[in-house]
């Protein structure tokens, strides 16, 4: 299918939408290290069905090549300061990772830890997490806004532990940078952020990547956007975005998050409706 944009400014923002194929779009739409951050949160190959696609590929080296292809674009068209956060799924995650630290820097393997689904194990351990990669293309310049996303640091702030390492004694800090392993709820149906995606992330996930490695006026890739939370947050957050997303059904999603549209394909865009709430 040919690749369809939709775009618009509120407040000095731009806000671009790209319905079409990722590959497609980073190769002929994304110029060469235009981008300050880059999050990808692609299709994870492990059977989702997202609208009219069903997440499996025939097997695992051609899922990794596939990556592989949108991941070598996404490093050409990374600005020189610019990062990358990737997620996927635990399985697939080391074949990645191998491959970007060829290319990128990795600063940070990030563990997203959350509650429980409701559907539990019995043969093995259930999965409570999913892992990131955060990555540079230059360790000595990029964007890291350290006391923006500080969290409180219990030895300090609830403990009150004294450091009697100092040369005088003084209470532990009481907020710290977040460390590798992070906990936010996944979306349930209840909270006000829902969507209608089977994969969505939740917002505050993503407000400290973007708070963390981009500065406002810049210019965020929401690479397969899905419930373009991330572009939702940059938009919010002061950033320009663009988001790719090849699915009619999750565009309808973006256009109506990032304001861009009141209808598409001839029906009216609004929230999903929850009965009983």
């Amino acid at each position: 299918m040919p690749v369809r944009k939709y775009h618009g400014e509120s407040h000095g923002l731009t806000a671009a939408i790209y319905w079409g194929d990722a590959l497609a779009v980073l190769r002929d739409h994304i110029a060469p290290g235009s981008i300050d951050l880059i999050v990808a949160d692609p299709p994870y190959n492990i059977g989702k069905q997202f609208g009219a696609t069903r997440d499996r590929w025939p097997d695992e080296p051609s899922y990794v090549a596939w990556c592989h292809a949108w991941l070598e674009l996404c490093v050409s068209r990374l600005a020189p300061h610019g990062s990358l956060y990737l997620m996927a799924s635990t399985q697939g995650m080391p074949h990645l990772d191998l491959f970007l630290r060829e290319r990128l820097h990795v600063l940070s393997r990030i563990v997203w830890h959350y509650d429980s689904s409701g559907v539990q194990a019995r043969r093995r351990f259930g999965s409570l997490y999913e892992p990131l990669l955060h990555c540079v293309k230059d360790p000595t310049r990029y964007t890291f806004n350290a006391d923006q996303i500080r969290v409180e640091a219990p030895t300090g702030a609830r403990r009150r532990l004294i450091d009697h390492r100092k040369p005088v004694p003084a209470l532990y800090s009481s907020d710290k940078v977040p460390g590798n392993v992070w906990y936010f709820p996944r979306v349930r149906y209840r909270m006000p952020e829902y969507e209608e995606h089977p994969t969505q992330k939740p917002e505050a996930l993503l407000e400290r990547i973007i708070t963390a490695s981009s500065r406002p006026g810049e210019l965020v890739l929401d690479l397969f956007a899905g419930s373009f939370t991330t572009s939702a947050v940059a938009r919010r957050l002061g950033r320009h975005c663009i988001a790719v997303e090849q699915e009619p059904g999750y565009v309808a999603i973006g256009l109506r998050r990032l304001g861009l549209a009141e209808r598409f394909r001839g029906q009216r865009l609004r929230p999903p409706e929850r009965p009983g709430l």
